[in-house]
């Protein structure tokens, strides 16, 4: 008598089973890309105290802007960039990255401010770009500089 009010109620199931494993699947994959998009574009300040996707942010950070330097000073070495606009490029890409990873406006300071901050292992860096970006007669070597760059953003804490 159960079985029999069950089909009266349900009725019969003229679908197999891997539907509702697939319905439920689907559900899952919709939440994970909401999850994911929402994880992609919180600011970087909130990625970097969530505990995992915080290191694995610093990690991907790092090997994108490393990525970028080595880009700019490659063209440098081709010939496609002189040593002022590859410095300026290199400068930017350096500022932008110390911005991301520590929150820090580094766009906007000057090199003694740079120096006398959290940022201080980078202030050689930007002091060779500086004198390579607006002095004529620089002595300085933009593709060597432009390593020491990516080195910095590699190794960044």
């Amino acid at each position: 008598m159960p079985d029999d009010l069950l089909r009266f109620v349900i009725g019969p199931t003229p679908y197999s089973g891997w539907w509702l494993w697939l319905a439920v699947l689907l559900i899952l994959l919709v939440i994970g890309w909401y999850a994911a998009v929402f994880v992609w574009t919180l600011p970087a300040e909130r990625l970097r105290r969530l505990p995992l996707v915080g290191s694995w942010h610093a990690r991907l950070l790092r090997r994108r802007f490393a990525r970028t330097i080595d880009n700019v000073a490659e063209r440098h070495r081709r010939g496609d960039l002189p040593a002022p606009d590859a410095a300026a490029l290199i400068s930017r890409t350096l500022r932008s990255f110390l911005h991301q990873a520590t929150g820090t406006p580094a766009q906007y300071m000057h090199v003694e401010a740079i120096a006398s901050g959290a940022l201080a292992p980078a202030a050689p860096v930007f002091e060779a770009l500086n004198d390579a970006q607006f002095n004529a007669s620089s002595p300085v070597d933009v593709a060597q500089t432009g390593s020491a760059a990516e080195e910095l953003v590699r190794t960044w804490p």
